[in-house]
This record gives structure tokens, C-alpha cells and sequence, in this order.
């Protein structure tokens, strides 16, 4: 069964090391990250970034028992497991192959994934325009014409424009 654990800030490693602990070698993680680059000092420096931030996934056959949920929930490193993973496990699934659908060979999501949830807002993640909200106004097939501030502009969907949708 799939659960969703919440980490605390900058632990999910230690986290995931004291879950193999308690429950064995066979516990299974899913944590989908993708890849940016940042402009630091006239450098490209790139850096690897959590799609959910501090949540992860795991999977363990024993978790339907709830004497494992109550170890796991006692775990240094963890938040709190979100309720209503038992009535969700098909919609955690389709998540999770849906992002796996994404990778690349080396296990991170591409841009393009980002470009398949935009509606009408995005947000640069990275880039020269990092940080920069802009609102759609026209998807095509392989760039996007957005307004950020006043400026109509159009971006392509290449490996250096990592957006998200707000």
C-alpha cells in the first residue's frame, strides 16, 4: 500500500534511511525531482529541486496493518503521513505513473511536464527570467506567447526554461 509522508525541512534522506530501518530492505520511495539551473556569479550552476517538496511516497505491503502505520508515524524525520491514503491508492498510482511518464533516462522530470499542467499562470523556476510570473496567451506546439508585466514575448520549450503552473 502507498502512503504519503510529509518530511521535516531538508531530511527526506534521513527520513527514508530511518524507514528502511524500521521496515526492511523491501520498502520502496518515490521521490520525483527534477533539474534547474540558476545564475550565480556569471556561472550556470545546476541545481536538483523536490516536485513536492517535502512530501514523499512510499510503498510497503505491510502498511495496510495498522500497528506499521503507528511505527512509521513515530519516525525521526517525519511530519505527519497524509490521511486518506486507504481510499487513494488508485489516484497515487496514476500520480505516480504519470510523472514516471516524465523522466528521463537519469530519473528527473522534464520540462515538459511542467508545460502539460499550465493553464492560464506560470511562474519561471529557472532561467533568465527565474521568478517571473507571466499569464498564457497562446500554447503552441512547441513554445508558448506570454505577457510578463507589459512585454509580449514567446519561449520555447527547451531544457533551459523550466516553468510552473500558480
Amino acid at each position: 500500500m502507498w502512503i504519503v509522508l510529509k518530511g521535516k525541512n531538508k531530511e527526506i534522506d534521513f527520513l527514508q534511511k530511518n524507514l528502511i530501518k524500521k521496515m526492511g530492505k523491501d520498502i520502496m520511495f518515490y521521490i520525483p525531482r527534477y533539474k534547474t539551473e540558476i545564475f550565480k556569479k556569471n556561472k550556470v550552476v545546476t541545481s536538483t529541486q523536490l516536485l513536492m517538496k517535502n512530501y514523499i511516497f512510499c510503498y510497503h505491503k505491510n502498511f495496510k496493518k495498522r500497528n506499521n502505520l503507528n511505527t512509521v508515524n513515530f519516525t525521526k524525520g517525519l511530519e505527519y503521513i497524509l490521511k486518506g491514503h486507504e481510499t487513494n491508492q488508485i489516484q497515487i498510482e496514476r500520480f505516480i505513473k504519470y510523472c514516471k511518464s516524465f523522466e528521463c533516462e537519469k530519473g528527473f522530470i522534464q520540462p515538459i511536464f511542467f508545460k502539460s499542467l499550465l493553464k492560464d499562470f506560470g511562474k519561471f523556476s529557472s532561467g533568465p527570467f527565474k521568478d517571473l510570473s507571466f499569464k498564457i496567451i497562446e500554447k503552441q506546439k512547441n513554445k508558448l506567447k506570454i505577457l510578463i508585466g507589459d512585454l509580449v514575448t514567446t519561449v520555447s520549450d527547451n531544457q533551459r526554461n523550466i516553468y510552473r503552473p500558480i
